[in-house]
């Protein structure tokens, strides 16, 4: 009984935090902004004017800015949505993501006085005993701060602190999200496509792995290791004797942040090459190593005094297996060649495309997503059309978005309007045709081949070794089977098939859209070399 009245208090204390953010939002005029009213439908129009009659008469002039602000009210979770938007001016207008642009290392920090109290209890013994000097907080974040300070050996270092409670606010966030997920998903069918619950507890997983400090040192030397394989690209070392679980100690980056456009432009860098290694860093590491850096804004990334980028908070990480990036590769390819029928075949054959519909069909609805942009330059095509258009024809042809994907997908797309920021006429292609070149030799050609035979031999080898366990394991459930006369009709063994087919043809979904979007602005240069 007691866990029952836990759960009924749980569930109402999450919905009265969605009635919170929809008030914020409507207090900011950020709910239904008005000067999108012109686009939105006739009931979405009257909501919008009567929430407009609770809204803050002194409100910010930038939609942007009121979206940022009731944002920041509400909590870490929401504020990490609004750091993804603020990257992307293409999508959302530069007007509206300037407005955002506040959400990225300006929230308001907690005294230090609290922070040495947390480093303290975090070690056990004086923050004095580990550091000779510790600043007040140079930048802070929804989840942590970072203060300069200098080792009791005189090495500066910069020291992260969680938020005090910080770990309270998330698990009541994410409470809230699976209450607004199950509705949804209960109540409006077209969203259930995307999975809103599964989406949910990826999210969710993403931001409690954030709250242990522990996790994102690992993380960061693990990227420091993939650092070596990228030019002009490096990770501030992890001093794991100063690290814990709500503290972590990294060296110290002499250089300014992307998100302070005015130091960078005083150091005098190339904006066009860090712009090229920002896009090559992040395909570099997902596609020859598998790991990428999961939340790249101009916040998280830096520039030091030589021009490298060098890469900040790992407590968001996003990793590919070898099969998904083996289907990139497959996709990749087909599209540079414009073979769409061929594309189309692949997924028919591997069951990613219900088999109801035709190669010719979706032949087609490709052919329509890549024509009208071959030929053009990459600062000519809007990545937020094409990726528009490319839910539409997932959902024309029953292709189910993949959640743990997700973090690819919204990577992808959050580095190429860093790429953009830095460098309004950067061209994703340019920049990432040396790596992506470099991968489809190894894993479609002699190099590919030769990795796949290895990894057969191993797979054989292992079953050989399983068979006389299984042999044994299958005995055992036959006579179950037999004593027990359990028996599956034709109806539960289609569903069972069904389930499996939609299973298996969603995996390769998000990574499909990550293809195309890399490759969608590659026709302008493929095209230019056969000229």
């Amino acid at each position: 009984m007691r866990h029952r009245y836990a759960f009924v208090f749980a569930t109402v204390s999450s919905f009265v935090r969605l009635m919170r953010a929809g008030w914020a939002l409507a207090r900011h005029d950020a709910l239904l902004p008005r000067e999108y009213q012109d686009k939105l439908p006739a009931p979405a129009r009257l909501l919008g004017r009567f929430a407009r009659l609770f809204a803050h008469p002194d409100r910010a002039a930038n939609p942007g800015a009121r979206f940022a602000r009731a944002l920041e009210s509400l909590g870490p979770a929401y504020v990490k949505l609004g750091q993804f938007l603020a990257t992307r001016g293409d999508i959302v207008g530069d007007h509206f993501a300037e407005g955002l642009a506040t959400l990225k290392d300006k929230m308001a920090a907690f005294p230090l006085e609290d922070a040495k109290a947390a480093i303290a209890a975090e070690f056990g013994q004086p923050c004095e005993a580990l550091f000779s000097e510790i600043a007040p907080a140079m930048s802070a974040a929804s989840v942590a701060q970072v203060h300069r300070a200098r080792t009791t050996e005189g090495g500066d270092v910069a020291v992260k602190v969680l938020r005090p409670g910080i770990e309270r606010a998330i698990a009541r966030d994410v409470r809230a999200f699976r209450l607004a997920g199950g509705l949804m998903q209960r109540f409006i069918p077209a969203s259930r496509r995307f999975e809103p619950i599964a989406f949910v507890e990826t999210l969710s997983r993403s931001l409690v792995l954030e709250m242990d400090l522990r996790l994102e040192a690992a993380a960061a030397a693990e990227m420091d290791e993939v650092s070596v394989d990228i030019e002009n690209f490096r990770v501030p070392g992890v001093d794991w004797d100063r690290s814990a679980k709500r503290v972590m100690t990294t060296s110290w980056i002499d250089g300014a942040p992307l998100s302070d456009a005015a130091a960078v432009e005083a150091l005098g860098v190339d904006r066009k090459a860090l712009g090229v290694t920002a896009i090559r860093a992040f395909l570099t590491s997902a596609l020859d190593h598998g790991v990428f850096h999961a939340d790249m804004h101009e916040g998280n990334l830096f520039v030091d005094r030589d021009g490298a980028l060098v890469a900040v908070d790992f407590g968001i990480m996003g990793r590919i297996g070898p099969d998904e990036r083996r289907y990139l590769a497959e996709i990749l390819h087909g599209f540079l060649v414009r073979d769409y029928r061929r594309i189309a075949q692949v997924h028919l054959e591997a069951g990613y495309v219900p088999d109801r519909h035709s190669v010719e069909d979706f032949a087609a609805a490709l052919r329509s997503v890549g024509e009208p942009i071959f030929g053009k330059r990459a600062n000519e095509v809007s990545m937020g059309r094409v990726l528009l258009q490319l839910l539409e024809v997932t959902e024309l042809f029953d292709m189910a978005l993949r959640p743990e994907l997700i973090l690819l997908q919204k990577t992808m797309v959050q580095v190429e309007g860093v790429a953009r920021r830095l460098d309004r006429d950067h061209d994703i292609w340019e920049a990432s045709r040396p790596v992506v070149e470099h991968w489809m030799r190894r894993e479609l050609g002699p190099q590919g081949v030769a990795n796949d035979a290895i990894a057969d031999m191993r797979r054989l080898r292992a079953a050989v070794k399983r068979l006389p366990r299984s042999l044994e394991d299958f005995n055992t459930a036959a006579e179950t089977l037999t004593e027990s006369g359990l028996r599956l009709d034709d109806d539960t063994l289609a569903r069972l098939a069904a389930a499996q087919s939609r299973a298996t043809r969603g995996r390769a979904v998000a990574v499909w859209i990550l293809a195309l979007g890399v490759s969608a602005v590659a026709f302008a240069s493929v095209a230019a070399a056969f000229n």
